[in-house]
């Protein structure tokens, strides 16, 4: 009857237990995804809540350096950049949160610099693009 008894307030005890610490505060990022130059032309499905994080580096080869501009979102009801740059090395990073539901297009634009005297870029700007479905 002991035994019984004490296996009960056992169970008891441990279905009342609240858990003394709160929750952490970046609890409430679900996620992130990390994004770099090879991103390019990616779809992503994300949920509100969730970060992406963005490191764009610069290229450099046959006398040529392409540099990038920070990336940019077209929907700011859906996603919100929390921080970017360009670096002095030409690369550009982001922060960027879901926010809301729908979908975003999140881009950076690759500029070419000569590098070689009497060099011409073949072409001046590239695209970068990234699609967010945010749920």
């Amino acid at each position: 009857m002991l035994g019984r008894t004490l296996l009960a307030l056992a169970a008891l005890t441990t279905a009342l237990v609240i858990p003394s610490a709160p929750p952490d505060a970046d609890a409430a990022v679900l996620a992130t995804t990390s994004l770099t130059n090879a991103s390019d032309g990616r779809t992503l499905s994300l949920r509100t809540g969730d970060q992406i994080s963005i490191r764009l580096r610069p290229v450099r080869s046959n006398g040529e350096k392409w540099t990038w501009n920070t990336p940019v979102a077209s929907s700011a009801d859906v996603l919100t950049r929390t921080e970017g740059r360009e670096a002095p090395d030409g690369g550009a990073t982001a922060d960027i949160r879901v926010d809301g539901a729908g979908q975003s297009d999140i881009t950076a634009q690759r500029t070419c610099t000569a590098t070689r005297p009497q060099h011409r870029c073949r072409h001046a700007t590239f695209q970068w693009r990234v699609t967010v479905n945010a749920h």
